[in-house]
């Protein structure tokens, strides 16, 4: 059986997925095992989390579903099937998500079936831990952060030598037979100057984690792989530190 922290090691190995319960939009990850379940949601401002066992689990079936009668993995392995389209970006229309918010809690409610009846499950969720928060969040921003930021300088150093590649060329005689192809030499300097400007003035706006949370939602991700992350696939999402890193791509930059 899994304890609370056996749950959320392997929530490590989940990533974010960009979700809206009603017309508010989150980002979520969430675990489902036998032994119950961690679910962690952030809109960016705040981050909140549960994790609840099968004693929990079993207690709350019985308060919402008193028509309903199942073992507590019946309830878990719905709780799963229902979750799961959401966090892949494929919502079931036949399933119905709501939230409310109030200081230091969020509840999540999910209106669904299960064997023909009607199926209802709030997920009670509290502020989640600053270490959880790190863990899942912080720790794994501040890595593709890194590693952006080194792919970038890779990038600007690939420039330069392009754009001396070129220079040789004309100086050897060659001329571009579509006038339309030319381009100006890249100015690092600027270029870097223009790229601070750009992520110091979206941090300071006071709607930055709702655009962010906007632009994911608008965007569709897909699961993939480091192999396709190392061949220069756009990194929009990275999940687990410990566990190993779970990468996510616009779905029209190729299949998953």
């Amino acid at each position: 059986m899994e304890g609370s922290e056996e749950l959320e090691n392997s929530l490590l190995t989940q990533p974010w997925a960009s979700v809206c319960f009603g017309e508010s939009a989150f980002i979520a990850k969430a675990c489902f095992r036998d032994s119950g379940y961690v679910l962690l949601i952030s809109d960016l401002s705040s981050v909140w989390y549960e994790s609840a066992d099968t004693q929990a689990v079993g207690q709350r079936s019985k308060e919402l579903n008193k028509r309903l009668t199942a073992h507590v993995s019946s309830f878990l392995h719905r709780l799963s099937s229902l979750m799961s389209p959401l966090l892949a970006g494929q919502p079931d229309a036949a399933t119905s998500f709501s939230c409310h918010l109030t200081p230091g809690r969020l509840s999540v409610h999910v209106k669904s079936e299960l064997s023909g009846l009607p199926f209802y499950w709030d997920f009670h969720c509290s502020s989640a831990p600053v270490e959880m928060v790190s863990r899942h969040l912080v720790r794994p921003l501040m890595r593709m952060s890194l590693a952006l930021q080194s792919q970038l300088q890779e990038l600007m150093v690939l420039l330069l030598q392009k754009d001396a590649e070129i220079d040789d060329y004309r100086e050897s005689g060659a001329a571009l037979s579509r006038d339309r192809l030319r381009t100006e030499p890249f100015q690092e300097v600027t270029f870097l100057q223009n790229f601070m400007a750009k992520v110091r003035a979206g941090a300071k706006s006071p709607s930055f984690g709702k655009g962010v949370l906007d632009s994911l939602h608008h965007q569709p991700l897909v699961y993939g792989t480091l192999d396709r992350a190392r061949q220069g696939w756009p990194v929009l999402a990275y999940g687990a530190v410990d566990s190993g890193p779970w990468w996510r791509w616009p779905e029209s930059a190729g299949e998953g």
